[in-house]
């Protein structure tokens, strides 16, 4: 089968390798004589890849399980933003607002209750750049950052220092993108469908500690304490979506963890990003500021609304290169190139991005 050049940013291209792991298992898992999508959640097989899936995604980030628990959950990230809120949310809580889903991170904290502070933005410049150096409350609950834009195609150059205060990070669009200090993070969370699997789970790790401030005011589906207290199978977990970031994190590590990742993953992106520095009269880049440009999202514009629609037909009418429109809030062109996205996707779509320039300049 030809493979299309997947710039889709979510759900997003999977490991080839992942996936031929999985329709198998769909098929037949283990020789059980039955899908991994027809086990009992709570029976010992599945249970055993469970277990083995939070203790993976722990290695992987270098975390411990004696600090760190995962939970596998539903409701996407989306539903974390309220989450997060009710359970750790107890006067007051600081916010940087780098784009559309922190935004939605603080709607829905407000929604709540309490004094949510949003002590940077950067919706100024529409959300071109990363804020800096930004005073955090000492009394705040924690802090919440969006650590990657997947709409603007900012992220983090670094994970800011928040002292005392309990940090929290939307981590959906770069998870395991890159070598970080997760510990710096008191709760991750991350909607699967961007980097590490298929849509309907959202991995959640939590350090133990953060329970200590646990409010003990959410409804029962989201309330953190609940969910670890029945090892995220308070109900039926999503089965298969878990099992496929399974397969994803032994990619990861079978490849040398996320040194190896984040080697391949700034290949890719320094190769676009130098191609469309080169030739900024034609593709401009959305992001200036260099040290902010995401290495999995990274979005331009042409000189027309008219060229940029041309651009996406005849990437996929040429050379089969899908979803490379923009969001639909800025408009533009956007390559997401995820983890499991093959460089020689990248190459290819530098290679029409010449002819085009050529034809139409």
């Amino acid at each position: 089968m030809q493979r299309a050049h997947n710039f889709s940013a979510g759900p997003a291209i999977l490991p080839i390798q992942v996936l031929e792991e999985t329709a198998q298992a769909v098929l037949n898992y283990n020789n059980l004589g039955m899908s991994i999508m027809e086990m009992s959640h709570r029976s010992k097989e599945y249970d055993a890849v469970f277990i083995e899936t939070q203790l993976d995604g722990l290695k992987v980030m270098g975390l411990s399980p004696d600090e760190y628990d995962v939970l596998f959950l539903g409701g996407g990230a989306s539903t974390q933003f309220l989450m997060i809120a009710y359970n750790f949310l107890k006067s007051k809580a600081d916010y940087i607002n780098t784009g559309i889903w922190a935004k939605k991170a603080i709607k829905e904290a407000k929604w709540v209750g309490g004094d949510v502070k949003v002590v940077a933005s950067s919706e100024d410049t529409k959300f071109n750049y990363i804020p800096k150096n930004v005073q955090f409350s000492p009394d705040a609950d924690y802090v919440h950052i969006t650590t990657n834009n997947t709409v603007e195609g900012t992220w983090y150059p670094s994970i800011p220092d928040t002292g005392s205060v309990p940090l929290i990070g939307d981590l959906s669009s770069e998870f395991l993108s890159r070598e970080m200090d997760y510990s710096k993070f008191d709760l991750i969370y991350a909607g699967a469908q961007k980097n590490i699997g298929p849509a309907g789970v959202t991995m959640v790790v939590i350090k133990k500690s953060l329970m200590e401030r646990w409010t003990g005011k959410a409804p029962t589906m989201l309330d953190y304490k609940i969910h670890l207290e029945n090892g995220s199978m308070y109900n039926t977990p999503p089965c298969l979506p878990v099992y496929v970031i399974n397969r994803v994190f032994k990619w990861i590590l079978n490849q040398g963890g996320l040194p190896a990742v984040e080697a391949t993953n700034k290949k890719k992106g320094y190769l676009l990003y130098d191609y469309l520095d080169a030739n900024s009269d034609f593709y401009i880049p959305q992001v200036k500021t260099k040290e902010d440009r995401s290495l999995m999202n990274v979005c331009w514009n042409l000189t027309s609304e008219e060229l940029e629609s041309k651009f996406c037909a005849e990437a996929k009418k040429r050379y089969n290169m899908t979803n490379l429109k923009g969001h639909r809030s800025v408009g533009g062109i956007r390559a997401s190139i995820y983890n499991a996205c093959p460089i020689e996707s990248v190459e290819a779509l530098i290679t029409y991005m010449g002819e085009f320039m050529k034809e139409n300049k």
